[in-house]
């Protein structure tokens, strides 16, 4: 037996011995717990926490947007529920400005305009900053949420120690290529596996930016640092979720995650784009799990192992790959004993999740162990290599079109007196929109008509 041999050997032995381990104490964690389900008692009581519903949007399909909407409008909610769409400076205002028409009548909705391309985490903030319900809800664009979701995960949030809380997510356009259906058993095992084990002992490490409800006054505490996220001295600007996450967990709240909670999120259904994501998701994760490894002596021993499992088996897996093709590169003999090692441990696992899931198609996942081993393994390398770089790869940087790029923010919608986030009242100074659809640049003071129109737009400046 040559060198490269034994190498691989002995990695894919780690790595099935890991694994095995790992995944092992996932199943038996996943499983649902026997526990008292959430008290629906609140119905008809009056106690039902008011909800802001926090949208960013950043050169969004009409149509896709339009869906996100129509499922928050429909939402089955018993207490007061507001939403809160920020216009991340989109290129393609024009066409999304009939969507917001659409629900200029409902006083549920409210519209935040930035002239130009802050990011996600900005326009989160944006918003967050001027709502004032008790817990708020961070939805995609590109999401559409089951009647129930806000509901369900209000009720989960009855526990004050709780900080934060996630839904299962779910491809919406599964059916679309080969590749988005294995990102939907992608996402349900992410979810119902890991998520679901992490829940066991209330830190699930990542609660998903799709859909993730807060605790306001949890959240505040932690605003300023979410906001002012730096890594090697620059801006952070992605992977918000994960990172406002781990502040939840390091500041003591407990993290949950919501079964029955069905948000559908639209996924990539080509390679290029899924790999420009992952490679965003691989960056965030190595990132935030620096900060991580402070709280890991505070929680369960299984979340240490979940830790080691995520970092530690890939590693493993990596060297196997590449002692095997330097062994058949140098010598011409394939390592047979590492790919029956990994078949197997493939064969294995999808039959596990094909029974839990009691859904044949994740016979299919298989074929995410070529993807993960020929694709993701290497983009992974790439992502730890640089970490500095914070490009979100698939932004574009235009702006609004014949616009002056001005230190001031639009908030379109049905501008209503109440109280702000500090608890004291305000009366917003209100500013008639004339035809926003048309140009947005065009707005006309009209002071006391503005309270009676149905739509107003408030500028607020920044300086």
């Amino acid at each position: 037996m040559n060198l490269f041999a034994a190498i691989s050997i002995v990695a894919v032995s780690g790595y099935a011995l890991l694994s095995t381990l790992y995944k092992g104490m996932q199943a038996i964690y996943a499983r649902p717990a026997k526990a008292a389900p959430a008290s629906d008692d609140l119905v008809g009581s009056g106690l039902w926490p008011s909800v802001d519903v926090i949208v960013p949007c950043y050169n969004e399909d009409p149509r896709t947007l339009s869906a996100c909407l129509a499922s928050l409008a429909h939402q089955e909610y018993y207490g007061k529920l507001r939403v809160y769409v920020v216009d991340d400076g989109s290129g393609n205002r024009e066409a999304v400005a009939p969507v917001h028409d659409s629900y200029a009548e409902d006083a549920r909705f409210e519209f935040i305009l930035l002239p130009e391309n802050v990011g996600k985490r900005k326009a989160q903030i944006a918003a967050i900053r001027r709502s004032s319900g008790d817990l708020v809800v961070n939805v995609d664009s590109d999401t559409t949420l089951a009647p129930d979701v806000i509901r369900k995960l209000a009720l989960k949030m009855q526990d004050s120690g709780i900080g934060a809380a996630m839904g299962q997510l779910t491809a919406s356009n599964r059916s679309d290529t080969w590749l988005t259906r294995l990102i939907d058993m992608e996402y349900w095992l992410a979810c119902n596996e890991e998520r679901a084990a992490q829940a066991r002992f209330g830190a699930v490490m990542c609660c998903c930016g799709p859909c993730a409800m807060y605790r306001r006054s949890s959240l505040l505490s932690l605003l300023d640092r979410y906001e002012t996220q730096l890594f090697r001295g620059k801006p952070s600007d992605f992977g918000e979720d994960r990172h406002l996450t781990i502040l939840m967990l390091e500041a003591g709240f407990r993290t949950e995650y919501v079964p029955d909670a069905i948000a559908a999120t639209v996924v990539p259904d080509t390679v290029g784009p899924y790999l420009r994501q992952q490679l965003r998701w691989a960056r965030s994760t190595f990132r935030d799990t620096l900060l991580l490894l402070r709280l890991l002596p505070g929680l369960d021993r299984y979340l240490t192992l979940d830790v080691i499992g995520q970092n530690l088996g890939p590693l493993l897996l990596t060297l196997t790959v590449l002692a095997g093709l330097a062994q058949l590169a140098l010598t011409g003999t394939v390592p047979w004993s590492a790919c029956l090692m990994i078949a197997a441990m493939t064969i294995i696992r999808c039959t596990v999740a094909a029974f839990r899931a009691r859904q044949l198609r994740f016979l299919a996942f298989s074929l995410h162990t070529f993807i993960n081993i020929f694709l993701l393994l290497p983009l992974k390398a790439y992502a730890l290599c640089t970490l500095s770089n914070s490009d979100w790869l698939s932004r574009k940087t235009n702006s609004l079109p014949n616009r002056e790029k001005k230190q001031e923010q639009v908030i379109a919608g049905n501008t209503i007196a109440g109280p702000n986030p500090t608890g004291s009242s305000e009366v917003a100074d209100s500013i008639r929109m004339t035809n926003l659809s048309r140009d947005p640049s065009r707005l006309v003071e009209s002071g006391s008509a503005a309270a009676a129109s149905n739509r107003s737009i408030l500028v607020a400046s920044k300086s």
